[in-house]
């Protein structure tokens, strides 16, 4: 449907409800001739009459009912479309529910729901971090942050960056131990290790070239969490394997420094999944906040919905 359309049937409408060409007029700020000219030329463009007029008064005609109605019916839609989109672009309000990963939560989300919530004070945030994270169907959540591939295809998912793991140690360690410079020399190293659910224990899997290799390492040192496993890297007790978000202010500060030429861990992607079916205005609010940025792998990604697979 063409502007010209939709105008014309705006024109009619009015027409129609103010009951004569002159009270058209007096509504449009136009004469009376301008009026009865615009109506004639819209009969000839339809090439029916949808009027009877005399001086007084107007009539609609079968044509002109019709014609009416589905003129009522288009503007209608129309307003409610517009409508619509000016609350999309409304304050946001209401509750809203966010759900992360444990370190990746309290280092990254939390942060910027602070800055979200003095933006838009009327919405209540709900932010709770999880080391085990609810499943995605249980629907308890506006906002899941996660890392890894989408369950299904149910789940409204965008990739935002690259999530790369990298092994790092402390200077004093290197100086001490020297760096590897194949994956296979990491058997010779101290690691401080992981243990997370059901996955293997002291087994890496890592990238040199375009081979992938699996390398055995040992360690004195474990743990579950893995703030503590770069506590303890950072105290030189070993070589350990991170995200890159969880030791990056590190490597940067020269407290910690990368094994780079001993191979690459094998990638993993962080993604947006955002499970926000009931639509409220503060779910939409928080899905469109520009501007608010994490860098990952020298990619800029703003912050909504992540998903992960394997231990951070």
């Amino acid at each position: 449907m063409s502007v010209s359309s939709s105008a014309d049937m705006q024109f009619f409408h009015q027409l129609v409800r103010s009951g004569s060409l002159s009270g058209a007029a007096r509504e449009l700020q136009v004469s009376t001739p301008a009026v009865s000219k615009r109506l004639a030329q819209l009969e000839a463009r339809l090439g029916v009459q949808l009027l009877s007029r005399t001086t007084r008064r107007i009539a609609v005609t079968p044509e002109g009912e019709t014609y009416l109605g589905h003129a009522r019916r288009i503007l209608a839609e129309i307003e409610s479309a517009e409508g619509e989109l000016r609350g999309l672009r409304a304050e946001p309000r209401g509750l809203l529910r966010v759900n992360a990963t444990l370190g990746f939560g309290r280092m990254h989300v939390a942060p910027l729901i602070a800055g979200f919530a003095r933006k838009h004070p009327d919405v209540e945030v709900q932010l709770q971090l999880s080391v085990n994270p609810p499943a995605l169907t249980e629907d308890a959540f506006d906002v899941c942050v996660r890392f890894g591939e989408p369950p299904d295809a149910r789940v409204v998912a965008r990739r935002l960056a690259p999530n790369r793991r990298l092994l790092c140690a402390s200077p004093g360690y290197l100086a001490r131990h020297g760096t590897p410079k194949t994956p296979h020399e990491l058997a010779q190293h101290s690691i401080v290790g992981i243990r997370r659910g059901d996955e293997a224990y002291g087994v890496w899997r890592l990238r040199s070239g375009k081979r992938l290799e699996t390398v055995k390492v040992r360690g004195s040192l474990s743990t579950n969490d893995g703030e503590i496993a770069v506590t303890r890297a950072l105290a030189g007790h070993g070589i350990v394997l991170r995200a890159e978000w969880d030791v990056a202010r590190y490597l940067a500060s020269g407290r910690l420094r990368q094994c780079s030429r001993t191979g690459r861990p094998r990638p993993r992607t962080s993604m947006r999944c955002t499970r926000c079916g009931t639509g409220r205005g503060a779910g939409a609010g928080f899905r469109g906040t520009p501007a608010r940025h994490f860098a990952v792998d020298g990619a800029q990604a703003s912050l909504h919905t992540l998903r992960t697979t394997g231990p951070l």
